[in-house]
């Protein structure tokens, strides 16, 4: 007998034993060999026959540990079992849900439950098991005598069945489950109702049209008249609401038939069915948001009437007074009143109606001033509700229309205003209908009802709410409250007072961090009174052992020393000195919680920028704990920055200082080095009495053995420090920098590692070393020219080298002539000189030209010209900038030579171009504006038939040429956007492509009335325009989104068009026996995609969420990896800032991150490109899938729930996907 068999009859025998241990231990067993050995059964189907029955037997055990444990069991084995066997268990089940033991009855329908849970969706018994099951549970809910809890399990089992499983559901035959499931939400029982509304919604996505069409006509709309007794009409309102939730896609074209009955059934006088209409219409709203566009105004009046719906409480809709003292009744008074509010359910009305203005408020910001109009004084006015819960949503959701206000609120929306005058500033963001601005209306009426709410004998919850809408409130309107200070410290002070507890902390940290954006957005004079009783309170709170409640403690000391400085010594400042105590204590110990110890040195730096006076006087003790009190020195690197940048602390101070950095860079590892060196280059620029002689031989053989191309970083500032010591300090640095330092700088300079602010800081080195001694500057010029020469490395940068001299000529102008001379040799017809050499010398003698008139040399110019015949690409491009820089240095003398080269030479013509926009690059305003007329012509006449590179050049310099004079060029190309030649055409889109790039608004009135037509070419019939119009859309709204924020609405619908695949402009191109599939729109897709992402940063205020999210859930199923990617970041921005709309489509996006998450399939072609591109694309994905989980509710997406539940717990990614959580 096989070992496995064996050990697997063994556990059957151990499920029969009388002992109950012995079962329940053997079924446990069992799930271990499973779970080690999924094929645990697959060549012995006797023993898996056994065991399934044995199983099964126990799952009417009548031991309660035992049963649970083998329905566990049953939800494992049903992985790993043949089809034929899964019959037998689900025959089994079934049959016990008929049995007439209650206890049976229970058990079989969670067991159904369990394997239907536990069934892999991959599996290939899955489709025989939904064949199997779907047939005998409808047959079951058919059978009038199947007990309520029989239905209600059996229902639960078929949502479980059609979430997991809704394709191979919709192929199982001879099933009608909407016709068997539609007569049970009639059932007497109302939780068979409830769970049958459910189930039947779950199935409508996988019914036919017609019996869709079917339910909403002859079962949803009939029911919805006045005649219907209520309890069908809550049914039914329940029902529309779930049919949203679950198949909104199918239910928007027939919502004109059925939501004027849910409006008109929410007018009736009945709690449950006016509580299930505002559930229903809150799902409208989320998940159909544009066909219900046309109800808002009657949903938004009828949530504003029933948020007030308490026929209990006869009291004037608008007093909250009188709603407040109802609250504040004594318990006597409620004893003595025959009405008990455990009788009413009023609440539940209201509660539901805040909820539905909420989703509104989610999800409509293009509503907002519309929503303060109608709905903010509403929500203002029921501040007080006597029902802590209905209270506590009415805040939530005034928080979340303050939030929205600071998302999308700064700018008029003109959909919504209302007449009345606009007031713009320069930016056209500052208007009286703005959402902000009336927000900043509404504040002093939402303050005082607020602090209504919160003084007196507030609940923690109702004061950690309100402190959260204050916080809210205080970010998007700064300073609002100033009329308000001095109750809101005081409440914020007897908040603190509070004894401590770990249930408090939250609530105070919240009130800590409350204080803190109050006092930094508040001039002192409103709060100064309050501030002996508010730093007392403070100063306990940072002795508190809670890390958090400290840190926040901190935090709004800093904010208010920020705000009072500069303070003196005083009575009125002894807090000041408590302050400085209690952080220095923090600072000693070892003991101290990094955030709070990072507190504590903002403390510090914030002490001596706001009462230097008084910390002057402490003798150093913070220095001392602050530099010595811990390993991790990234905080005090911060404060000796801050303190050295703005106070003067006096030489030995800054010496002592310098020491320890010193100290600091000579660890190992290159943390923390970076931030070393912004603090040693601030601390050496403080000395008042010089560098000291001794510090350069000190420091210097420090920075040595960061002079590589290594770490860019560290190289950078290594040669900003050389620079200020060779500054600071000329006579005693000079010498050492000549003999340890010059060499290793030399062979790096030639890297083309060495650019960015590393190159900057290079040319920078050489200018400064040449200052401290000219004479070195003779000595510096060959040296650089002989380390590019001998290095020998292919990949070396004569431009780096050229700007190096350049750099150096500037600082010392003497020697300009001769080295203008040595390199004018290279570039002579008779010269023999290398081509690296050629190279060298051209962009050398254009980086000098740039600067200094060549006109009494123009041999080099014209040698420089000569060179656009040589056969060498790189020289010949070097020519081009030479002759381009050379130029500048006078431009009427050699730029009319360059133009004409333009006109009249084609070999020569893109070459010519090149200097042409080295000089439009380069050159000044003043100086591109006297030949800018001599320009436009000549380049104009080059983007007619010419190549695209040619085109692009040109357009280039016709942009930057346009910014001298707007008010000309800009109608001139105005004008030839209309012509006939798709090439004059894209060479107009791209030139103003480069004036967008410009920040300048200077012209901007000159563009806005032209900018709709320019961005017209969206639409061009050619596709090169189309991609150059997308490009310059993307620009505008990149660089200037006031111009195009009114436009929106007509350039969206453009932009959106161009984002889908056009079957046209795909094409089979053969090479070999291969056939490749190539997509010319890929480009113009990408370019419309981007400049989706850049109008949702910029201009988010003036779009459709709706419909922008559309398109993005569309872009997931594009083919090209570049494409989802755009749309990964896109949800991932949409997430925070749209998150209650995004949520509600979570559900539509997870089949293609799914999709994107497996990746392409493994052929014998793919190549390790493919692999990395797919790779990078799952990572995309993921950090896609992480966003969008934040922003999720458990159970309401059920499909995306699964995603991220098969992401976070197998795979490659789990671990990297809990890191983004």
């Amino acid at each position: 007998m096989p070992v496995r068999t064996y050990q697997i009859n063994q556990l059957t025998e151990k499920m029969l034993s009388p002992d109950q241990d012995f079962r329940f231990m053997a079924l446990n067993d069992l799930m271990t060999e499973i779970a080690n050995d999924p094929h645990l059964f697959q060549s012995d189907e006797q023993s898996e026959v056994k065991v399934i029955t044995h199983v099964l037997k126990l799952v009417e055990d009548k031991i309660s540990e035992v049963k649970n444990q083998a329905v566990k069991c049953l939800g494992q084995l049903i992985k790993i079992i043949k089809q034929d066997n899964m019959n037998i268990i689900v025959d089994n089940l079934i049959e016990f849900t008929a049995s007439k033991e209650e206890e049976l009855r229970d058990i079989a329908g969670l067991a159904l439950k369990t394997i239907v849970s536990e069934l892999p969706t991959d599996s290939k018994i899955a489709e025989p098991a939904c064949q199997k099951l779907v047939p005998m549970l409808l047959k079951q809910l058919q059978n009038t005598s199947t007990p309520p809890e029989t239905m209600i399990e059996t229902l639960s089992t078929l949502s479980i069945l059609v979430t997991r499983f809704p394709r191979p559901l919709s192929r199982v035959q001879g099933a009608q489950p909407v016709d068997v499931l539609t007569p049970l939400t009639a059932h007497s029982r109302p939780a068979v109702r409830k769970r049958a509304v459910t189930t039947l919604a779950q199935f409508l996505p996988i019914a036919s049209p017609d019996e869709f069409n079917r339910l909403i006509k002859n079962v949803v709309v009939p029911s919805l008249t006045t005649s219907t007794p209520l309890d069908k009409q809550r049914t039914t309102v329940q029902l529309i609401g779930a049919i949203a939730r679950y198949s909104s896609s199918r239910f928007g074209p027939v919502l004109s038939d059925v939501l004027p009955g849910v409006l008109s059934a929410a007018t009736k006088d009945d709690a449950d069915l006016r509580e299930g209409c505002m559930q229903s219409l809150e799902a409208l709203v989320l998940r159909c948001p544009t066909e219900v566009t046309p109800y808002l105004n009657s949903i938004i009046s009828l949530g504003n009437e029933l948020i007030k719906y308490d026929p209990n409480y006869a009291a004037p809709d608008d007093e909250d007074e009188e709603m407040e003292d109802a609250g504040d009744d004594d318990e006597e008074d409620e004893l003595d009143d025959p009405y008990s509010d455990d009788e009413d359910t009023s609440y539940k009305v209201r509660r539901s109606a805040t909820k539905l203005l909420g989703a509104i408020i989610a999800t409509r910001p293009e509503l907002l001033v519309t929503l303060y109009r109608t709905v903010s004084p509403v929500l203002i006015s029921r501040f007080g509700d006597r029902e802590e819960s209905v209270k506590l949503e009415v805040w939530s959701t005034y928080g979340l229309l303050i939030k929205q206000t600071g998302v999308y609120g700064g700018s008029p929306q003109a959909k919504t205003s209302e007449g009345g005058k606009r007031k713009r500033d320069h930016d056209g963001m500052e208007v009286e209908d703005a959402p902000s601005t009336l927000l900043k209306s509404q504040v002093p009426g939402l303050s005082k009802a607020l602090l209504k709410q919160l003084q007196g004998k507030a609940h923690n919850n109702a004061l950690q709410a309100g402190f959260n809408v204050l916080h809210s409130l205080l970010l998007v309107s700064p300073g609002s409250l100033a009329s308000s200070s001095v109750p809101l410290m005081s409440l914020a002070a007897n908040t603190l007072s509070q004894p401590s507890s770990s249930n408090l902390s939250v609530l105070q940290a919240t009130v800590l961090s409350f204080v803190t954006l109050f006092v930094s957005t508040h001039p002192p004079s409103t709060y100064v009174s309050t501030v002996p009783t508010l730093t007392a309170k403070l100063l306990n709170a940072a002795k508190e052992r809670h890390p958090r409640v400290t840190s926040e403690a901190f935090s709004a000391f800093s904010a208010l020393l920020k705000a009072m400085k500069p303070l003196k010594p005083s009575p009125e400042t002894q807090w000041v000195d408590d302050v400085y105590e209690e952080a220095v204590s923090r600072l000693r110990s070892n003991e101290t919680d990094p955030e709070v110890r990072s507190k504590a040195e903002d403390i510090i730096a914030d002490l001596w920028l706001t009462a230097t006076d008084i910390v002057n006087k402490k003798e150093g003790k913070e220095w001392e704990a602050l530099l010595k009190g811990s390993t991790r020195t990234e905080g005090a690197v911060r404060v000796v920055t801050k303190v050295a940048e703005e106070i003067d602390m006096g030489d030995s101070w800054v010496g002592s200082s310098v020491e320890w950095v010193i100290g600091l860079l000579r660890r190992s590892g290159k943390t923390g080095k970076a931030e070393a060196f912004g603090c040693l280059e601030v601390l050496l620029k403080r000395f008042t009495s010089g560098i000291p002689p001794e510090l350069p031989s000190v420091l210097i053989p420090e920075l040595l053995p960061l002079i590589s191309t290594s770490d860019l970083v560290l190289l950078s500032h290594s040669l900003t420090t050389l620079t200020i010591l060779l500054v600071q300090a000329p006579t005693v640095v000079y010498p050492i920098v000549e003999s340890k330092v010059v060499k290793p700088v030399y062979d790096i300079a030639y890297s083309p590692l060495v650019s960015g602010s590393a190159l900057d800081s290079l040319t920078d080195f050489f200018r400064a070393l040449v200052e401290a001694d000219r004479e070195i500057a003779t000595h510096v010029v060959p040296g650089l020219t002989m380390a590019l020469e001998k290095s020998n490395a292919p990949d070396a940068s004569p431009a780096n080298i050229s700007k190096c001299l350049s750099a150096i000529v500037k600082g010392a102008m003497g020697i300009a002539a001769g080295v203008i001379a040595e390199f004018s040799k290279a570039i002579k017809k008779a010269s023999k000189s290398k081509e690296i050499h050629v190279v060298l010398s051209l962009l050398t003698l254009g980086e000098i030209g740039r600067y200094i008139d060549m006109s009494t040399q123009s041999e080099v110019f014209n040698n420089a010209l000569a060179l656009f015949t040589a056969e060498a690409e790189p020289v010949r491009a070097a020519a081009a900038f030479a002759v381009g820089n050379i130029a500048i240095g006078n431009i009427h003398q050699f730029l009319p030579i360059i133009v004409k080269q333009v006109q009249t030479s084609n070999e020569m013509r893109l070459l010519s171009l090149h200097a042409l926009k080295e000089v439009v690059t380069h050159s000044s305003h003043a100086q591109l504006e006297t030949v800018a007329e001599m320009l436009w012509v000549p380049l104009f006449e080059n983007s007619d038939n010419s190549e695209e590179t040619t085109r692009n050049v040109a357009a280039a310099c016709l942009g930057k040429l346009t910014t001298t004079n707007p008010s000309q060029y800009l109608p001139q190309l105005q004008v030839r956007l209309d012509d006939s030649k798709p090439s004059v055409r894209a060479t107009v889109v791209a030139a103003i492509r480069y004036t967008f790039a410009e920040t300048d608004q200077s012209y901007d009135e000159l563009l806005s009335p032209l900018i709709v037509q320019f961005l017209s070419l969206v639409h061009d019939p050619d596709l090169t325009v189309r991609r150059l119009s997308l490009s310059s859309l993307n620009a505008a709204a990149r660089n200037k989104p006031n111009l195009i924020r009114e436009h929106l609405s007509a350039l969206m619908p453009l932009l959106y068009a161009e984002t889908a695949q056009k079957k046209e402009l795909i094409r089979i191109v053969e090479m070999g026996p291969w056939k490749h599939r190539v997509d010319d729109g890929l480009e113009a897709r990408k370019t419309a995609y981007e400049t989706m992402y850049t109008i949702l940063d910029t201009c988010l205020e003036r779009i459709d969420i709706h419909d922008f999210l559309g398109h993005v859930l569309n872009g997931l199923k594009d083919e090209a990896n570049e494409v989802k990617v755009l749309c990964h970041m896109m949800l991932f921005r949409l997430a925070q800032v749209a998150p209650m709309a995004v949520s509600q489509r979570l559900d539509e996006a997870a089949p293609e991150l799914s999709a994107a998450m497996k990746g392409a399939a493994v052929t014998k072609d793919t190549v390790k490109q493919d692999l990395e591109r797919t790779a990078e694309l799952q990572r995309s994905t993921l950090r896609a899938i992480a966003a969008l989980s934040k922003i999720n509710t458990p159970g309401t997406s059920p499909q995306f729930d699964a995603l991220v539940e098969q992401v976070s717990r197998t795979g490659p990614w789990a671990a990297e996907f809990r890191e983004l959580l």
